[in-house]
């Protein structure tokens, strides 16, 4: 093929059009959890996490609620995959072997938020959220008081007790949170989410009829099991409210990844290496939500 710009404009068409397909077909998970907020800026403030929305009685004047003097802010980040062509293999029709690696890198944007996801459930146990607290933590303030919503049971199916000290542990927890003014916040976990090696122990809490001792299963069905592969603890385990508005987690999109060429001749690559380059672009970072729409538990107790 001789290289000239109607057939590079041809060659790089056709790879876009892989790296798109495999972009709209590739699997993704972080959804069920993490909140997608668009970001317009550099990076975006979320001092307005400090008030969890509740309705309130109208007597007399409305109540304004000052935000808390926290400041939570998450900047954003550049993201990129590359590859590069070699112009002696567009000489030589030899541009299929590139085709995979578009479907591949298409495959790898769809799947940057399960990264960041993933990134921030993994660092859950000793990174900051908008209170100044670990994410999950056992000494969140609210009110005059403070709240926990951290565990360290190993997740268990074998008694009824065993259970209830771990999976009941964290449900009871969620269920438990007030606002600032004492108000239950009504939330119900919805969600356990695992790394591989508990997949069993949470299909038995969730799915079984008995548990391993053969007494009834109090907590089947109710939540949905998520196993996640990047999680990469074999002890943490984590209970959801993903039937909100707010989910426990960010994803702060500045840039949706894009396809991106380089293939002008006349750039140091191509005039100096014979190189021609495609991949994909994004801007985007995460972030904490609401502490109390999850609970997490180091599993180590």
């Amino acid at each position: 093929m001789i290289v000239n710009r109607e057939n590079l404009t041809a060659v790089f068409i056709n790879l876009k059009t892989t790296f798109n397909k495999a972009f709209d077909e590739a699997p993704s998970l972080w959804q069920q959890t993490t909140m997608l907020v668009p970001s317009g800026s550099g990076q975006n403030d979320y001092a307005w996490l400090s008030r969890f929305p509740k309705m309130r009685k109208w007597l007399g004047d409305k109540v304004m609620k000052a935000l808390a003097a926290f400041k939570y802010t998450v900047v954003n980040e550049d993201w990129e995959a590359t590859v590069e062509v070699d112009r002696n293999d567009i000489d030589d029709d030899n541009i299929g072997m590139y085709e995979p690696q578009a479907r591949d890198a298409g495959f790898s944007a769809r799947q940057l938020p399960d990264e960041i996801d993933a990134d921030l459930k993994n660092n859950a146990f000793a990174s900051d959220c908008y209170d100044g607290q670990y994410f999950y933590d056992d000494d969140h303030p609210v009110g005059e008081g403070s709240a926990s919503n951290l565990g360290t049971a190993a997740l268990s199916a074998a008694t009824t007790a065993a259970a209830a000290a771990s999976y009941g542990a964290g449900r009871l927890a969620v269920m438990s949170f007030t606002d600032d003014e004492g108000r239950p916040l009504a939330l119900i976990p919805d969600l356990l989410e695992v790394g591989p090696a508990l997949e069993a122990m949470g299909k038995l809490l969730l799915e079984n009829e008995k548990l391993t001792d053969e007494s009834p299963n109090p907590y089947r069905g109710t939540a949905k099991l998520l196993v996640n592969p990047r999680l990469t603890s074999s002890t943490q385990w984590m209970l959801h409210v993903t039937n909100r508005p707010l989910k426990p987690f960010i994803y702060q999109e500045r840039k949706k990844p894009v396809f991106v060429e380089q293939t002008n001749e006349e750039t140091d690559s191509v005039f100096m290496r014979k190189k021609f380059r495609f991949g994909a672009e994004a801007r985007a970072a995460g972030g904490y939500g609401l502490w109390q729409m999850s609970y997490g538990s180091t599993g180590e107790g």
